[in-house]
C-alpha cells in the first residue's frame, strides 16, 4: 500500500508508516499526476487541487483532506470516478473560535470596543460559527446569527443578513465557499454590502478569502464605512492585496485553525477514515505536543494565543505567507 501525503500536515506521518508499505511526503502545491499514479491513498490540505487532471488513470481509491473546507476537491469527479473522499468537519472549529475570541479581546484592549455593550453578527452557524456564538455570549456580547440553509432545517432562532448588516458592531463570517446557487457565498461581502452597513462595524473573516471582496473591503476601510478588520483568509492566496494587509488591524496567513489541538483532531479523523476504508487495524490516537514546562498561565487567553504576533510577522514579510503557514509554531487551546 502506498500513501502520498502533504508534507506540512503535522504529526501524522509516524502513524501512516504503521499502516502503509510506502509513505511519500510532498509539498502540497507540487503533488502531480505522476506522484499519485501508483498511490492507493492521497492525504492533502487546501493547496492540492484534487480533480480529474490529478487523479485520472491513477490507482487512488481514497482521498482525505485534513481540513474543514473541501472546495479544492472536485466532488463530482470523485463520484464519477468511484473515489472515496472525506474532509474533517469541525476538526479545528475550537481553534478558529480561539482566534476570534482573542481578536475580540484585542479589539477591546487596543481599539476600545466595549464587548458587553456591542452586538456581534455571526454569518454561518455550523461547527465554527456555533463555537464563536458561545465565545461571544461568554464575553457578554449581544449575538445575532444568520444561517439561511440551517434555518430551513432547524427551529433555532436566526435573523436575516439585513438585520446583521444594520444592527451589528462586529460582523464575522463562518461560511463555506459556495460559488453558485441559492446560497452562494462568493463576495457575500461586496461593495454593495459595505454601502448598506450603517454602524461602521468591525469585520472578521476566517472562512474563505473570496467570501469578502478584498478590494471592496479596502475601499470601505479607507472611506470610513468599516471601522477596522481582522482577516485571516485572503483572495488569491498567497498573493495578497498588500494595501489591505497593511490597513487591517490583524492580518494573518490563514492560520486561525492552526492550533496543535485542531491539527491532531484532523489527523485522527483522517486516520480513522483511512482505517475504515481499507479495513486496517487502527495505529492509535495522535496526541498534541504539550506546552513548555516553564509556561505559567495566569488565565489570560492572550497568553495562550495572541493573533497580533502572527499579524506582525506577516505584515513585516508578506512574501513569507506560505512559509509562515508551513512552519507554524506550537499553539495550544488549553493547559493540560
Amino acid at each position: 500500500m502506498k500513501i502520498v501525503v502533504d508534507d506540512k500536515i503535522p504529526y501524522i506521518r509516524e502513524k501512516l508508516t504503521l499502516l502503509a508499505d510506502e509513505v511519500v511526503a510532498l509539498r502540497g502545491a507540487d503533488i502531480s499526476a505522476d506522484d499519485v499514479k501508483d498511490a492507493d491513498a492521497l492525504i492533502v490540505r487546501t493547496r492540492t487541487r484534487c480533480d480529474e487532471q490529478l487523479l485520472k488513470g491513477s490507482r487512488v481509491q481514497f482521498v482525505a483532506t485534513a481540513t474543514i473546507g473541501f472546495d479544492h476537491i472536485d466532488t463530482a469527479y470523485m463520484e464519477r470516478a468511484g473515489i472515496c473522499w472525506t474532509n474533517c468537519p469541525g476538526c479545528n472549529a475550537a481553534s478558529v473560535a480561539q482566534y476570534v475570541e482573542c481578536s475580540l479581546l484585542l479589539l477591546a484592549r487596543e481599539k476600545g470596543l466595549s464587548l458587553c455593550q456591542s452586538t456581534i453578527g455571526i454569518v454561518g452557524c455550523g461547527h465554527v460559527g456555533s463555537k464563536v456564538k458561545a465565545v461571544a455570549e461568554r464575553l457578554g456580547m449581544r449575538v445575532l446569527v444568520c444561517d439561511p440553509p440551517l434555518e430551513q432545517k432547524t427551529a433555532n432562532s436566526f435573523v436575516s443578513l439585513d438585520v446583521i448588516e444594520h444592527e451589528s458592531d462586529v460582523i464575522t463570517f463562518h461560511v463555506p465557499l459556495k460559488r453558485d446557487g441559492e446560497y452562494a457565498t462568493v463576495h457575500m461581502a461586496d461593495d454593495a454590502f459595505f454601502h448598506r452597513i450603517p454602524r461602521v462595524p468591525y469585520i472578521i473573516n476566517t472562512s474563505r478569502g473570496e467570501v469578502v471582496d478584498n478590494d471592496a473591503l479596502l475601499a470601505a476601510l479607507n472611506e470610513g464605512r468599516v471601522r477596522d478588520a481582522v482577516i485571516d483568509v485572503w483572495e488569491h492566496e498567497p498573493q495578497l492585496n498588500l494595501q489591505l494587509l497593511q490597513r487591517v488591524f490583524i492580518g494573518t496567513p490563514h492560520i486561525a485553525g492552526y492550533s496543535a489541538d485542531g491539527k491532531v483532531n484532523a489527523d485522527n479523523m483522517v486516520i480513522d477514515a483511512l482505517c475504515r476504508h481499507f479495513g486496517l487495524k487502527h495505529p492509535g490516537i495522535i496526541q498534541a505536543l504539550p506546552l513548555p514546562t516553564d509556561f505559567f498561565y495566569t488565565g489570560d487567553p492572550l497568553q495562550l494565543y495572541n493573533p497580533l504576533d502572527d499579524s506582525q510577522k506577516l505584515k513585516k514579510n508578506p512574501d513569507n505567507f506560505e512559509s509562515l503557514r508551513n512552519n507554524y509554531p506550537l499553539r495550544r487551546e488549553k493547559i493540560e
